[in-house]
């Protein structure tokens, strides 16, 4: 039947008509706005669950609380309402980029990065009025984060739901097929719990349950948890090559920010000094000779192959230890500028080296420089040169032991950290500079990286950073060691070392694939099936 424009007006005629301003009218106006403030606050709470905070399992209420918010809407609906859980999240987790740059650059990787957050967010919408719905919709933020952390500029995996899940009983997951698995069971419990209360209510209301929505909405809880536990064997911080005790330098920078970089010298002569002191309490006794000391990245950052006083420095501090140390170096080799880390004997002095390969867009080089510098040449002046890329992984053999490397930015990416282990690593270093963030929660929810990259390959983990937090961690993901932040400080423990490769090490990128096709599954059901109705009305 074709309705007509009179009988439209018609029929609102007979409807009741509410005065504007009037306590009926605000109330319907605070119900069409409760989607979108329920959007902007369940991202808020998602944020809150990320570490320096062990509130984990509040990633489970802020997925449950988005699964309302979008449910049964339209895909315009639901990019608006992902726009606002993107911001309500990300906002106050990446704030620590602003930190010593403003908050322009802050905003504008917000608004970026929220974008991605936005079509996860339409297609949740599309799926969800699919059966099974909590599947496919966990299944499109896999895919989203998958985008994220590619594309543009090589990609900004950081806040990923994985890493906020180090204190959580779903860690173990990770053993199984990395973050994209971890997190995907963490959103799908999160939907999962959606349903649950949503059918309970419904059944409540009406007395009629549908049996099989309410299985899946149960499954989708009980099996990322009942997985996590079944998972739990793969976790082990039991030695399979031996032991090796190592040491971190923490040497500390002479004041936070930026203007770290104007006192090179400064940095270089305090690990240097922390480095001897070390030497001094190992031949006092009052502490456990190392096999091999790591540096931070950026502990040198004048380049020890062009300049002979900073060679000298290292020199006299690996000879002060008597064994490898890692050191952390900015390198130009061929007119190219380099991120690198450099093995240290000290007798036959630099005998090996790993340049960095996933290096950070507007911090270690600039995408559009001359635009940019139009905009505002301070933020040229910063990084006046690009650094390269490497082109290796970084396996340094030290003391017999094989430490891969993986430098600070590095961590965020799955395919960093797993070359280093399938190219024979038995531990992993991250050595990291966070003195440019100050005391902000960068350092922390770094740290939680490097404890869920862990658990994920079955690692003990070593963080030497120059300012803070240095740490060593278990293969199980647990901190055994830790120091403060801004203070000079030495590390030294005995470590296991593990060769043996994790399901998720083995299957590498495999799960995420499988996770974006089964999200590019339902979303073409979904699509199908809303233009077969759409056509089936038409007739």
């Amino acid at each position: 039947m074709t309705v007509t424009a009179t009988s439209v007006d018609e029929s609102d005629q007979l409807k009741p008509r509410i005065a504007s301003g009037t306590p009926a009218a605000w109330s319907q106006r605070l119900v069409r706005l409760l989607p979108a403030a329920t959007a902007a606050l369940s991202g808020l709470l998602l944020y809150v669950s990320f570490p320096p905070r062990t509130l984990w399992w509040l990633a489970l209420p802020a997925f449950a609380a988005f699964g309302w918010a979008l449910r049964g809407r339209g895909w315009k609906a639901g990019l608006g309402l992902g726009y606002l859980f993107g911001l309500g999240f990300l906002l106050p987790l990446l704030v620590w980029t602003g930190v010593e740059v403003g908050p322009g650059p802050w905003l504008a990787l917000v608004a970026i990065e929220a974008l991605f957050i936005a079509l996860v967010g339409a297609g949740v919408a599309v799926v969800s009025k699919r059966p099974g719905w909590p599947v496919w919709a966990a299944a499109v933020w896999t895919a989203g984060e998958a985008a994220r952390a590619r594309v543009p500029f090589d990609g900004f995996p950081w806040g990923k739901i994985a890493f906020g899940q180090a204190d959580g009983v779903f860690l173990p997951l990770a053993a199984v097929g990395g973050t994209p698995v971890l997190g995907f069971a963490v959103v799908l419990c999160g939907f999962g719990l959606y349903e649950v209360v949503r059918l309970a209510v419904s059944w409540r209301r009406s007395g009629t349950l549908r049996r099989a929505a309410a299985a899946v909405g149960l499954l989708s809880v009980a099996v990322p948890v009942v997985g996590a536990v079944a998972a739990r064997p793969l976790v082990s911080d039991q030695a399979e090559d031996g032991s090796v005790t190592v040491a971190v330098i923490q040497g500390n920078v002479p004041r936070a920010g930026l203007e770290f970089n104007a006192q090179r010298r400064a940095v270089l002569d305090y690990h240097a000094r922390e480095t001897e002191r070390l030497a001094a309490q190992v031949k006092a006794g009052k502490v456990a000779r190392p096999d091999f000391v790591l540096w931070p990245e950026n502990s040198s950052d004048i380049d020890p192959f062009a300049n002979p006083d900073a060679r000298a420095v290292i020199d006299t501090a690996a000879k002060a230890i008597g064994v490898p140390v890692s050191i952390g170096g900015v390198v130009e080799r061929d007119g190219k500028l380099y991120n690198e880390q450099i093995l240290w004997d000290p007798v036959k002095g630099p005998v090996d080296t790993y340049d960095k390969r996933q290096i950070q867009p507007f911090g270690e080089y600039l995408p559009f420089r001359s635009l940019i510098g139009a905009i505002n040449s301070d933020w040229t002046s910063m990084q006046r040169q690009d650094f390269s890329r490497g082109t290796k992984p970084g396996v340094f053999t030290m003391d017999g032991a094989k430490v891969g490397l993986v430098t600070c930015y590095e961590a965020a990416f799955d395919w960093t950290v797993r070359s280093e282990v399938t190219d024979g690593a038995q531990m992993i270093s991250v050595p990291s500079n966070n003195a440019t963030f100050d005391r902000s929660e960068m350092t922390y929810q770094q740290l939680a990286m490097s404890r869920v990259r862990a658990v994920e390959h079955s690692r003990t983990v070593a963080v030497p950073v120059t300012s803070g937090v240095s740490a060593f961690i278990m293969p199980d993901g647990r901190i055994t060691q830790r120091t403060g932040m801004f203070v000079a400080d030495s590390l030294v423990q005995k470590v296991p070392l593990r060769s043996s490769l994790t399901p998720a090490t083995r299957l590498g990128v495999l799960p995420e694939i499988a996770l974006v096709l089964v999200a590019a599954g339902g979303l073409g059901w979904a699509v199908g099936a809303g233009l077969r109705g759409r056509r089936a009305g038409d007739v």
